[in-house]
């Protein structure tokens, strides 16, 4: 076993030297996080031509082999009782996945040790790949502040919704103030329309600014559509099956900004303006 602050240590030093690890947090759960995974590697990997390794690290209640429609007998498990993680990467989708176990005697399986287990494995193939994505589970635990500190960047999911915009809040709060962590980037989910999409990142943005003097960098915003809805009942990917969808749309602009591909509606200059203005109004 290995010694759990020396664990933590080596996950601090890793978040220093490496920049493909991106993990993926929300503040609550049913903010769509998991599928926000796993069509960002599906696009990065098809549209971007990037080597993706997608984890499906939310314990308990993992379940990316579901989105995915793959066999989950063959999960993350494995890797705690010895098995090397090269043997159990499945291939799906044209992007590589260590599938997540489920239920509650699970939760308990995978403490800081393992955390660090995990990561400490990621790097030794982390070479083979462009990016290492982390999905992990919903709200604030050590689990979740380990991967956080582990990557250079995170991705927090929220909504419009306002439990879900104060528990995304509570999410970077706590981070932030117990381990001095504050490289979030913010994605807005199942939006409206462009606009909502901005008047929810404000909320949030002022937010940090005023309260925890940090800033926050919106990634982007996914609209909620039916072709969505009908995918995920058919277990199948929306932006795979439906590119020309919004949805599919807009995750390839995400993905443009993450690999520096810099639209006009998205250059850091243009959503500067905006917010400030947005604050601005707001003031007075």
């Amino acid at each position: 076993m290995l010694d759990q602050a020396q664990g933590l240590r080596e996950l601090a030093k890793e978040r220093r030297k490496n920049s493909k690890f991106i993990t993926v947090a929300s503040g609550k759960g049913g903010v769509g996080k998991t599928n926000f995974s796993v069509n960002f590697a599906y696009t990065m990997a098809r549209h971007f031509n990037k080597r993706i390794l997608l984890i499906d690290a939310d314990i308990g209640m993992a379940n990316v082999h579901i989105l995915l429609n793959s066999d989950p007998s063959k999960n993350i498990k494995a890797l705690f009782q010895g098995e090397s993680i090269e043997n159990i990467i499945v291939k799906s989708h044209g992007f590589d996945a260590i599938l997540g176990f489920s239920g509650v005697d699970s939760i308990e399986e995978m403490d800081e040790t393992s955390v660090a287990l995990l990561i400490n494995s990621l790097e030794r193939v982390s070479s083979e790949y462009d990016y290492v994505i982390i999905d992990t589970g919903a709200g604030i635990d050590e689990k979740i502040a380990a991967f956080l500190r582990a990557s250079t960047r995170s991705y927090v999911i929220t909504t419009p919704e306002p439990t879900a915009l104060m528990d995304a809040y509570a999410l970077i709060k706590s981070i932030y103030n117990i381990y001095g962590y504050n490289n979030f980037k913010i994605v807005v989910n199942m939006v409206k329309n462009k606009e909502e999409a901005e008047t929810t990142f404000n909320k949030l943005r002022l937010s940090a600014r005023k309260f925890l003097d940090i800033d926050l960098e919106f990634l982007g915003y996914l609209p909620l559509t039916q072709n969505l809805k009908r995918s995920v009942k058919q277990k199948e990917l929306i932006t795979k099956i439906s590119p020309t969808d919004p949805f599919s749309m807009q995750m390839r602009r995400i993905c443009a900004v993450e690999c520096g591909i810099e639209t006009k509606e998205h250059s850091g200059r243009f959503w500067e303006r905006v917010f400030d203005f947005l604050g601005n109004k707001r003031g007075k």
